[in-house]
């Protein structure tokens, strides 16, 4: 059995995934990217691999992606993040035509083929208004934990509308509006809102399918899946391995390439 591994280093978190030749995944590993991306790296692949219960060399093929990708020096060559979480999420979500990746630095909105390849792609120029690092800026402002702004959201009843398109500005509406006396609830849901608009627009600039996958490490936001959901008027595609996506695509062209490498016989075994 041979095993391939993605390493997607993001400008805010790391990770790592190990898949065998069926395709499973049989490690992940999820840390702070922190200062030092180097190292970064090397600490998730190698909780990955502790996760899957391998040793450093079972493992045949490392692929590096994400802004970091040319950091993951242990690797065998690097994929562009864009194609790796089209591969990653078709293979997840097979009925998946477009996708909607939202890091903590960009978003970006994505069109694939039925194979997982990118037909056609878009991300927010300059501005992170609608990226995570605006919701960051939001739990700055009101001193509440990035994990919990997702359910506070939930419980808004009458939202404020957020109208800055700058992260730098956010912190100083939204403070404007607590000196108001709303709701931190109704602030929160009024800053998800912002977003959603935002991550709609991409999409509509590429085209958006009937199945709409989101990914990364936003998809931990539960008010965030909701409020894109309201936006778009479609259920998205969501998994407890959402956040994990990159690293997969990375991994299964790892695999590829394990598999390319070998004799036609023993490749078309693998393929069945």
């Amino acid at each position: 059995m041979a095993y391939a591994a993605g390493v997607d280093v993001g400008s805010t978190q790391t990770k790592a995934v190990i898949i065998n030749e069926k395709r499973q995944i049989v490690g992940r590993a999820l840390i702070d990217t922190g200062a030092n991306v180097v190292r970064a790296a090397e600490n998730a692949h190698a909780r990955a691999l502790s996760d899957a219960g391998l040793r450093e060399m079972e493992v045949e093929y490392i692929v590096g992606t994400g802004y970091g990708r040319y950091r993951v020096t242990f690797g065998n060559t690097q994929v562009t993040e864009i194609s790796c979480h089209g591969r990653g999420t078709v293979h997840m979500f097979p009925g998946t035509r477009t996708v909607v990746d939202m890091g903590g630095q960009d978003t970006k909105a994505i069109r694939v083929s039925a194979a997982g390849d990118i037909v056609d792609f878009c991300m927010n120029d300059k501005c992170a208004a609608g990226t995570g690092r605006f919701l960051g800026a939001a739990a700055a402002a009101l001193e509440i934990p990035l994990g919990e702004l997702g359910p506070r959201a939930l419980l808004h009843q009458k939202p404020v509308r957020i109208s800055t398109t700058c992260t730098v500005f956010a912190e100083s509406e939204v403070l404007a509006w607590l000196g108001k006396g709303k709701k931190i609830e109704d602030i929160l849901w009024g800053v998800h809102q912002s977003i959603a608009s935002r991550s709609a627009g991409l999409l509509r600039r590429v085209g958006v399918e009937d199945e709409v996958s989101f990914t990364g490490g936003v998809t931990r936001n539960i008010a965030m899946i909701k409020a894109l959901e309201e936006k778009l008027d479609k259920r998205l595609n969501v998994s407890e391995d959402s956040h994990f996506m990159g690293a997969l695509g990375a991994a299964l062209f790892a695999l590829d390439y394990i598999i390319s490498s070998r004799s036609p016989r023993e490749a078309a075994e693998i393929r069945e």
